[in-house]
């Protein structure tokens, strides 16, 4: 189980074991993050085009050049990250935290959130993170002034998040397991003057989300969930704004 001790705040625990680590580790990780998830895919290809839209905790910016149609803001807390995600143009890259976002409010079409959201360390915080990327977009008209057919919905949001329910994955993790955990990332390097090769393990905090609960953090987030499903270890959630 993974606990944050009384005399250390939220935001220092995430600087040292979420933020701190994916600095060290951008180039290696960005590396292994080249084939976009098929739910997020779909999502993207979508969309309208000319839609306008977020990708909040962008990594390295692998999710930029799915739709050629569509501009995306892509956001990270980590500098290194930002830098590979800029090299993705037209779109543009910022560093930004997910719970002070440097956007304007009921303004986009779409955000997308992948793997993200599980990385912060309190109910709290995770709704809040929620909270933010919908308060970004454009909110959704009623449902009795839209009417059934109508595809006036608003902006809408994919969150994408790890599952506990894995138990078919190498993890094992299931129903009945700590949802806090710390997860290592093994990042191994080449001697300049030897030819053998050195590892490092890093840990990184991760909340795994059990059925259902997405869907809650969005509701207690403002939002309403259209679609939602699971897809290898991951669970994820279409949500659009209420007003």
């Amino acid at each position: 189980m993974n606990t944050i001790s009384p005399d250390q705040s939220p935001e220092k625990y995430e600087d040292k074991h979420v933020h701190e680590v994916y600095e060290q580790i951008a180039s290696h990780f960005s590396s292994t993050r080249y084939k976009p998830w098929p739910i997020v895919q779909r999502f993207l290809q979508e969309l309208p085009s000319g839609s306008v839209g977020l990708d909040v905790g962008c990594g390295n910016g692998k999710y930029l050049t799915v739709n050629p149609n569509v501009f995306i803001v892509a956001s990270d807390r980590s500098e290194n990250l930002v830098k590979i995600a800029g090299q993705h143009r037209p779109h543009s890259s910022v560093i930004a935290d997910n719970l002070s976002l440097p956007h304007p409010s009921s303004f986009f079409d779409f955000a997308i959130s992948v793997a993200v959201v599980h990385h912060l360390s309190s109910h709290l915080r995770r709704v809040q993170a929620i909270a933010a990327i919908l308060e970004t977009l454009r909110p959704a008209p009623e449902p009795e002034q839209s009417g059934p057919d109508s595809k006036h919905v608003g902006g809408k949001a994919l969150i994408h998040v790890w599952a506990l329910e894995q138990k078919t994955s190498r993890r094992g993790w299931d129903e009945g397991d700590e949802q806090d955990v710390m997860v290592p990332w093994v990042m191994k390097t080449k001697s300049t003057q030897l030819s053998n090769e050195k590892s490092e393990t890093f840990h990184r905090y991760y909340h795994l989300y059990r059925k259902g609960e997405l869907e809650g953090d969005v509701a207690e987030a403002g939002g309403r969930v259209v679609e939602s499903g699971y897809e290898k270890d991951n669970w994820w959630a279409i949500a659009v704004r209420n007003k």
